[in-house]
């Protein structure tokens, strides 16, 4: 029996628009009506996580930058497993040197030096993945991040790294120039302590080596007498695969490459048909 639900979010629980659908919100609270624990896992920070789900109405502990973070449904931080700052800016040196765009998430939030190309970005990556989407919706979902403060700038990353105040929980980076991407992820893996994973094609994710969604979500199940057997994950990438390791049930999302599919247990319909739903009332029956 499934006692715990795991779910990634950007691609798996979520549209294109950033929506979380009628039918994935009523899945979701008939699991916790019937007992059991719902986490999302996420390579999201708190503040872009629990926006979209409070928007949904939905209340659930969250494991946040793949895992570099966990809180409480009431958004109490339970653990952190922060990047050695020295370690975050030799990465960071690297994406500059291939000219790879990055953000900087922290315990105080995410950061960008560069607003209009963090928009860009996130647009072309959004209507990669969903072609059918309406470019204005998907335009206003990525200004969100940035109008709602769930984003801001800073003039230079130094201001973090140098800052007693910010524990540098992940680097995000993007770009559409593969070969660029290819050529620091092969000094990425060089650095020693770090995990480099990634939510699409287009992106790189930088965290502690501690720092992995299976990693947290094991720790998650353990303190509350779960065992990972009684656990399902739900995801479409890379960074889901530590998870898809552990879980008793791993899920795929029928969005997801068939590398991702070949290795879970079983595959669900796509992001924008709910697929989430459909995963959780398999195993609620």
């Amino acid at each position: 029996m499934i006692k715990c639900i795991a779910s990634d979010m950007d691609g798996t629980l979520l549209t294109a628009t950033q929506k979380i659908t009628p039918e994935n919100i009523e899945a979701i609270k008939t699991a916790q009506e019937k007992g059991v624990e719902v986490v999302i896992a996420t390579g999201r920070s708190y503040f872009e996580a629990s926006f979209v789900l409070d928007e949904a109405g939905i209340s659930c502990p969250i494991i946040c930058a793949n895992g570099a973070e966990v809180r409480a449904a009431d958004g109490k931080v339970v653990s952190s497993n922060p990047l050695d700052k020295d370690l975050a800016k030799k990465a960071a040196y690297i994406l500059v040197q291939n000219n790879v765009y990055f953000e900087v998430y922290t315990n105080q939030g995410t950061y960008t030096i560069d607003e209009d190309r963090g928009v860009s970005i996130i647009v072309d990556i959004f209507l990669s993945g969903n072609p059918e989407a309406d470019i204005d919706e998907v335009t206003k979902a990525a200004e969100e991040r940035f109008t709602k403060g769930l984003v801001r700038k800073v003039n230079s990353y130094d201001e973090l790294f140098n800052s007693d105040e910010h524990q540098i929980y992940k680097l995000l980076a993007f770009s559409f120039e593969p070969d660029f991407l290819v050529s620091a992820k092969e000094d990425l893996l060089k650095l020693e302590g770090m995990a480099v994973s990634s939510s699409g094609d287009e992106n790189l994710e930088l965290t502690s080596v501690n720092a992995q969604k299976g990693i947290a979500l094991e720790a998650f199940v353990k303190e509350r007498g779960i065992s990972l057997l009684e656990t399902m994950a739900i995801g479409d990438n890379y960074n889901d695969l530590s998870m898809f390791k552990r879980a008793g049930r791993s899920v795929a999302m029928g969005n997801a490459d068939d590398i991702i599919k070949a290795q879970c247990d079983a595959v669900t319909s796509a992001n924008e048909d709910s697929g989430v739903a459909k995963a959780i009332r398999e195993v609620l029956k």
